[in-house]
């Protein structure tokens, strides 16, 4: 049975200002804040898996009461509506206050396995965090953070989740690549949902302010709520702050591992839109790797520095822990314990990274001299413009016995290209299968720990505007297809294919889905 516990509200301070306007909130950690109510709210979609999760039956969640709370027109009883405050350095630049600009909290629930889930209707309208902003949310981007969300948690992937999608029954106004061309386009609100949404940016704003008691109350906060198995520890409060920071840095080196296993790129990762659970959080300017390009980020605000870009993700994420610590050494007796523990970034990410990419391309286990062949493949994909996804999944089928280039064609975006780089992926090849031959083990071993790693269906960024185009016409069913084939990311699903594509070529340089800007 769900119940709402609302620990937050209740253990942090909250503001003492009730007015929702723009303004700066010292001292406390929230805001009250109730949505904005939408004209005619339309549930257009829903993850059963996570319904079922939080022990939501369907006739509840399609029941009128509901959809009028996942809309933000009404709260069920238990609810309690809010919004949080925090900072966030902004492409390497302090930015200060931000907060929760357009997502309203609508409190923790909890099932009956204890489990807590913090929801949050993202374009619910303006906070005391908007700045000069509307708090709404356009429906492209509303389906692309509910599609993501649920396929990132079903790649094994560690991700908030996404709950609903309804539509609003309203317009609002956005300039998508702020090139002074803004139009009128469909609203909806997503219901986001985490065991928490704490953020750096939640620790780098009190400390930027010198608000010690603040920054210690969400620390400690932090630690009892959601990692109550370091609480329990016996520790001094020094001792246990470096242990918590550590896994902290652990969590997220685990998490990018995987963004670089599966290919996908952030396009955003300010120190604002990184978990303290390691979770992937705040899906805008999002994309998978098409034809493999470490340099490429799907943000047209990053296109000229690259800041996000794809190959860079693994220093970013510790850069951004390093602006944790900073601020955590505001109240540590010995910052240079904040800094050994950052050394657990590094030393995970290495030993993740090894293992993972040890099942993508096969391998019983890492090798120290694995670290060249892997970088020739990913040399070649560059030069080649082969498909990241089809390469790994193609790659798998070859046969040991009798290596055929030709296995690997379909993976090329030319073949031209394909014709211009044959000799020098079949030498590679001969090479990987030699490697793969000492392995000594059979072959559906070999396959099946590649498949599983290696996704048959992503989110690739033409499928989710080819659902946008759909539902902003008021068909909203591929938006269930996708979501249904994403489910099973790794399977061979007959009758799907389609959905496994490689972008096509009137894709590459056409609006949502080559590249995306901040705008919602």
């Amino acid at each position: 049975m769900l119940h709402f516990d609302n620990r937050l509200v209740r253990e942090l301070p909250g503001d003492a200002d009730t007015r929702n306007q723009p303004r700066q909130v010292l001292g406390a950690l929230w805001s009250p804040v109730m949505p904005t109510p939408v004209v005619a709210p339309r549930l257009i979609a829903w993850s059963r898996d996570l319904a079922h999760e939080m022990e939501i039956e369907e006739r509840d969640l399609t029941s009128p009461a509901w959809i009028a709370a996942l809309a933000g027109n009404a709260l069920l009883p238990g609810m309690t509506a809010y919004a949080t405050c925090y900072g966030g350095h902004q492409f390497g630049s302090w930015a200060r206050q931000l907060g929760d600009g357009r997502a309203i909290f609508l409190g923790e629930a909890i099932n009956s396995a204890g489990q807590r889930f913090e929801m949050q209707l993202k374009g619910a309208g303006p906070t005391p965090y908007s700045r000069r902003a509307d708090g709404r949310a356009v429906l492209r981007s509303s389906i692309r953070e509910f599609l993501c969300s649920e396929a990132m948690h079903h790649l094994g992937v560690p991700t908030t989740r996404a709950l609903s999608l309804v539509s609003t029954g309203e317009t609002v106004v956005r300039d998508m690549f702020y090139d002074g061309h803004p139009v009128a386009e469909p609203g909806a609100v997503v219901c986001r949902v985490a065991p928490s949404f704490i953020r750096f940016g939640h620790f780098e704003l009190p400390a930027s302010r010198t608000d010690r008691p603040l920054l210690s109350q969400v620390v400690n906060f932090t630690i009892a709520r959601d990692f109550p198995h370091l609480a329990a520890l016996p520790m001094t409060p020094d001792e246990r702050l470096a242990r918590w920071f550590g896994e902290v840095c652990e969590r997220t080196a685990r998490l990018i591992v995987h963004w670089m296993r599966v290919g996908f790129v952030h396009g955003v990762m300010n120190t604002d839109n990184m978990s303290i659970l390691g979770l992937t959080i705040d899906y805008g300017p999002y994309g998978w790797v098409d034809d493999f390009d470490p340099a490429w980020t799907p943000n047209t605000t990053d296109a000229d520095g690259r800041r996000y870009c794809f190959g860079r993700q693994p220093a970013i994420a510790r850069w951004n822990l390093e602006q944790l610590a900073g601020a955590l050494s505001f109240i540590a007796a010995d910052p240079d314990e904040l800094a050994q523990a950052l050394a657990r970034y590094d030393e995970v990410l290495t030993a993740e990274f090894s293992q993972a990419f040890a099942a993508k391309f096969g391998f019983a286990a890492w090798r120290p001299d694995d670290a060249a062949l892997v970088e020739d493949a990913f040399t070649l994909l560059h030069e080649g413009e082969v498909d990241m996804t089809w390469f790994f999944r193609r790659l798998a089928w070859t046969d040991l016995q009798a290596p055929d280039l030709a296995i690997l064609k379909d993976a090329f975006y030319s073949e031209k290209s394909f014709d211009e780089h044959a000799a020098d992926f079949a030498a590679w090849l001969s090479r990987w299968v030699g490697r793969v031959l000492t392995d000594n083990e059979p072959v559906g071993v070999r396959v099946a720990r590649m498949n599983a790693v290696n996704p048959r269906y992503v989110l690739r960024n033409y499928l989710a505007q080819q659902a946008i185009d759909r539902a902003e016409r008021g068909d909203p069913e591929m938006i269930g297809e996708l979501l249904e084939v994403l489910r099973h990311p790794y399977d061979e699903q007959a009758g799907r294919e389609a959905f496994a594509a490689k972008r096509p070529e009137w894709a590459r340089h056409k609006a949502g889905c080559s590249m995306l800007s901040c705008s919602s």
